[in-house]
C-alpha cells in the first residue's frame, strides 16, 4: 500500500457524469472525503472522442480519474486505487487483510463481470441503445432471466439480515453492486424485496447522496 499523500497534494480531476459507472467513482471519492475537479462529459456524445480526451485514454470511456500525475481508467480500479491510496481504518473501501479483501475481490469481480457486463449492459445495448446495436427481444429476455440467476448469490448473502456484502463491513463491493440494483430497477428488472431493503439503505448514505448531486448532468441549455 502505499502512503497517504495529503489530500490537495496535487490536482485531481474525475472525468464523467451521468451513467451507473461514473457514480462508483464519486461515491468512492465522497466516502473518502476527497476533493476533486469535475469535468462533466457524458457519453455518446463526442465528448469522450476529442484529441484532449483520447490522449489521456484510448479507450474513450468513462469515468477516468487524474490523480498524482496517474491516470486510472475502470470504474473499479478507480474504487480500488483511492481506498489503497487514500483509505484510512475508518473509512478504508478496500479491506488490507488478505482474506478478507479477496473476498471484496470475489464480489467487485462478480458484480462487474456477471451482473454489469454480462447482463445489465447487454439489455442497455439493445434499448438505449438500441439505434447503434439493433432491437433484440430475446437476447434482453436471455439477459434479464441471467441476471435473475446470478442475484440468487446477492440474495442468500443478504438472507442473515447482514448491512454489507461483507458482514459489518460497508466496502468497494457494496458501491458496485448497489450501482447495478439501481440500474436494474429502473430497467423494471425483478429485484427481490432483501436487496431493495439493502440498497434502500446505501443510497441513504450522506457520501453517496453528495457523489450523486455531482453525478447528474447539468440541465441542457436552451
Amino acid at each position: 500500500m502505499s502512503d497517504r499523500p495529503a489530500d490537495g497534494e496535487s490536482q485531481r480531476i474525475l472525468w464523467g457524469v451521468g451513467t451507473s459507472r461514473t457514480i462508483r467513482a464519486h461515491w468512492a471519492l465522497h466516502e473518502l472525503d476527497l476533493s476533486y475537479e469535475l469535468r462533466p462529459i457524458l457519453p455518446r456524445t463526442g465528448e469522450t472522442q476529442t484529441e484532449q480526451y483520447s490522449t489521456l485514454t484510448a479507450r474513450q470511456k468513462i469515468p477516468l480519474l487524474q490523480d498524482q500525475g496517474q491516470v486510472i481508467t475502470e470504474s473499479a480500479a478507480i474504487v480500488s486505487y483511492l481506498s489503497d491510496v487514500y483509505g484510512q481504518a475508518h473509512n478504508r473501501l478496500m479491506p488490507i487483510e488478505t482474506l478478507e479483501r479477496a473476498k471484496c475481490l470475489e464480489w467487485c469481480f462478480f458484480v462487474i463481470s456477471e451482473l454489469d457486463a454480462t447482463s445489465l449492459y447487454v439489455m442497455r445495448r439493445h434499448r438505449d441503445l438500441a439505434h447503434i446495436y439493433g432491437e433484440a427481444p430475446q437476447a434482453n429476455a436471455a439477459a434479464v432471466e441471467y441476471f435473475g440467476k446470478q442475484m440468487r448469490a446477492v440474495d442468500r448473502a443478504l438472507s442473515d439480515g447482514r448491512p454489507y456484502l461483507l458482514g459489518d463491513r460497508f466496502s468497494a463491493a457494496d458501491m458496485l453492486l448497489s450501482s447495478c440494483l439501481t440500474w436494474a430497477v429502473r430497467y423494471q428488472v425483478p429485484v427481490s424485496p432483501e436487496a431493495l431493503q439493502y440498497n434502500r439503505a446505501l443510497v441513504e448514505r450522506d457520501a453517496f447522496k453528495r457523489a450523486d448531486r455531482r453525478n447528474t448532468p447539468a440541465p441542457a441549455q436552451s
